[in-house]
């Protein structure tokens, strides 16, 4: 059966990679709602043939999100602000953003009928001492964006009982390539700055501290698994390629980047704990999306050398004003 889907904020990080690797024996029609606020406009250059593809620009806080759905067979809701450790400036803008547009969002597809995919994030288990999993009950978030991002899976999940189909991914901090790839992240963010011959900024409370991240490519393929097999069973999801430390990622960088230096800076995101999550419960269902450290960073690298060289010449960099 191919299907008419609609994906909300379709040119970031996941977005734009998605888009580009939807199975086309299944998808025959996508809706892209996005604001635009970041601007990333080459996302929706050069897009699979075989789909049919509709734009629609426009804030998730205030579309008509019923008319739009109504003719959708499902939901991609990747719209959010994502910057964690910045979001404490705009807390109240992330909570509007992440949890109101997604409250609005989740009523449309319980009232249409439409399954909704709801992507979360393992910062919400926080500072924990141990390895956790789903079942974990003493959640610490420690950002606006990671209390947002809890906020809004208490509420799909109340509308369980009233009809809602859905299903939950809790995905570790993305890394990898994909052209709306953004750089406040702590894999992408280092290899910015290992390629561009600058200091990676390092929090002090980190280096040896363990983490949970996922591969984009991983990341995609999870999103389509659920998608091909309509895998809505209101369950929530860990997925991640691995739990990794700030001096795996530093040294995996280095191998590609040997010149590389360090600068340790403060955190505002405090009182951290190493901590490890679980993702046996998705893989258990059949997936096994994995990914690898070492190949997302060298792919990503490869992509960068170009901007560098290109900063150098000063041309690129000059065109959008990132000449310093």
């Amino acid at each position: 059966m191919h299907k008419k889907i609609l994906i909300t904020g379709p040119l970031g990080h996941i977005g734009s990679r998605l888009i580009r690797e939807l199975p086309e024996r299944q998808i025959s029609e996508v809706i892209l709602l996005d604001n635009l606020a970041t601007q990333r406009y080459p996302s929706l250059f050069d897009l699979p043939k075989d789909i049919k593809f509709t734009f629609v620009e426009n804030d998730i806080r205030s579309a008509d999100m019923k008319r739009l759905i109504e003719s959708a067979d499902l939901v991609i809701h990747l719209a959010a602000l994502t910057d964690a450790a910045n979001s404490h400036e705009r807390a109240r803008e992330v909570m509007d953003v992440n949890f109101e547009g997604t409250r609005r969002l989740a009523e449309a597809c319980r009232e249409t009928g439409a399954p909704l995919f709801f992507p979360s994030t393992t910062s919400v288990y926080g500072s924990q001492e141990s390895r956790v999993d789903e079942t974990c009950t003493e959640l610490k978030p420690q950002s606006p964006y990671a209390e947002s991002k809890l906020a809004a899976e208490a509420y799909i999940r109340n509308l369980k009982s009233r009809g809602l189909r859905y299903v939950i991914c809790r995905f570790g901090t993305i890394f990898g390539w994909s052209v709306g790839m953004r750089f406040h992240t702590a894999v992408n963010k280092f290899i910015w700055q290992a390629v561009m011959g600058e200091p990676l900024t390092v929090w002090k409370t980190v280096w040896k501290q363990k983490r949970p991240y996922l591969d984009l490519g991983a990341c995609v393929r999870a999103i389509n698994f659920i998608l091909e097999r309509d895998f809505f069973d209101g369950e929530t999801y860990n997925v991640l390629t691995a739990n990794y430390t700030v001096e795996n990622i530093v040294e995996a960088i280095r191998e590609f980047a040997p010149e590389l230096t360090i600068a340790h800076v403060d955190s505002p995101i405090m009182n951290q704990l190493s901590y490890e999550v679980d993702d046996s419960k998705f893989r258990s269902r059949g997936c096994e999306p994995r990914g690898d450290l070492r190949e997302g960073i060298r792919e990503t690298i490869s992509h960068l050398r170009s901007i560098a060289n290109a900063r150098a010449a000063g041309g690129f960099f000059r065109a959008i004003g990132y000449i310093r």
